[in-house]
């Protein structure tokens, strides 16, 4: 004990570490338990899968939000870990915002019932935690647009915002289908919204004077200027 009656760094460092375990197995509890019951899924059922009293869970996070909020980010780092390995750069243009779109898709498909559950916090809850998941897989994308945008020489302030346009365009589209398809099949839903994305990259990039081939490996880069003999 030091003479502020603090525990020594080593004992605060446990602490924290065995603070942040807790923390994450509650969060995989409550991914269970929206899996178990559906969006509706309380707090109090969320701390019957981790097998402890509803108090038990405040000690750990200031309030609902708080555990909400930490639900959401898990969400982020689960979509996040799935659309990392499609962005190599051994991937074209065109078959990278493919294979991206089909993986969102396949994404909320499979975890309808914890998308659902972020939707009805984000609507009664005091934060909009689907924003939260929005706005991480943004970050992502607005790296990577930088990335290419400084390659091209084209201004990457823009790459900010294409990234949250796009991810805002995807993901209400999808929703809407996951509510009510239309007869619309998951890979016709993928191809027209690659096609919708493909065409908002490629009149970016051409109003700055690039003319980006789809089809070529993006690690070979192959563009031209606009107006150049292919």
């Amino acid at each position: 004990m030091t003479s502020s009656g603090t525990p020594p760094d080593g004992r605060a460092a446990r602490w924290a570490g065995q603070r942040e375990r807790r923390r994450r197995e509650f969060v995989e509890a409550g991914m269970r338990a929206i899996a178990r019951y559906g969006p509706e899924a309380s707090t109090e059922q969320i701390a019957d899968e981790a097998g402890v009293a509803r108090t038990r869970i405040y000690k750990h996070f200031a309030d609902t939000a708080d555990l909400q909020r930490a639900i959401a980010l898990r969400a982020a780092e689960m979509i996040g870990a799935q659309f990392t390995p499609l962005w190599g750069s051994s991937h074209t243009a065109r078959g990278m915002v493919h294979a991206t779109i089909g993986a969102h898709i396949e994404w909320l498909s499979e975890h309808r019932e914890l998308y659902q559950y972020l939707m009805r916090q984000s609507v009664t809850g005091p934060r909009d935690v689907v924003a939260d998941v929005k706005t991480a897989i943004a970050r992502q994308l607005t790296a990577l647009f930088e990335y290419y945008l400084g390659l091209f020489s084209v201004d990457q302030n823009i790459g900010e915002t294409i990234a949250y346009g796009l991810v805002g365009l995807v993901e209400s589209a999808t929703a809407r289908w996951l509510d009510a398809p239309r007869g619309i099949e998951r890979a016709d839903l993928r191809d027209l919204l690659a096609r919708w994305v493909w065409s908002i990259i490629d009149d970016t990039l051409r109003a700055n004077g690039i003319a980006l081939n789809p089809d070529a490996p993006l690690s070979e880069l192959d563009f031209r200027r606009v107006g150049e003999t292919p």
